[in-house]
């Protein structure tokens, strides 16, 4: 093959949009383990929500043996524990959200550096082209040179 070798001129943006991408799955990833922590959380806060409340129903059964002061804290305890549990629910929110950000950052990303993979092929199919008919055009201009001294 004959002139100059294939050079894509973007290869420092393609390469930085590359690095880029990969920084958005990374992103990504921290993300999805964080949501999956706070709904770990989340299920775990809702466990001891019900386990309370049901020590709460029975301690009210047998209202005979506890006193008053007894039942108003396991109250402002269960109301503690729901408080914590809705904090929990927020954090959930906060993380899909987050989550879905990350997702919509991955795929602009993505799609960024798909973009530039494509123009290189399509101009590394262009240089491939040229060449080719370059070298075709030489090949026959040798090939009538050589015609040209066999008649004469």
């Amino acid at each position: 093959m004959t002139g100059p070798s294939f050079r894509f001129r973007l290869e420092r943006v393609r390469s930085v949009r590359e690095r880029k991408e990969k920084l958005a799955q990374q992103e990504l990833a921290r993300s999805m383990s964080r949501l999956s922590d706070t709904q770990a959380e989340l299920r775990s806060a809702d466990a001891s929500v019900e386990r309370v409340r049901d020590e709460q129903r029975s301690a009210s059964a047998a209202t005979g043996t506890l006193g008053g002061a007894e039942l108003q804290a396991r109250q402002a305890f269960l109301e503690r524990l729901e408080a914590d549990r809705s904090l929990r629910a927020q954090d959930v929110g906060r993380s899909e959200a987050e989550v879905q950000e990350r997702g919509a950052k991955l795929r602009t990303a993505a799609s960024e550096h798909e973009m530039l993979n494509r123009l290189r092929e399509r101009r590394r199919t262009e240089h491939e082209r040229e060449a080719a008919r370059s070298e075709s055009k030489l090949i026959d201009e040798i090939a009538a040179a050589r015609a040209g001294r066999s008649v004469a």
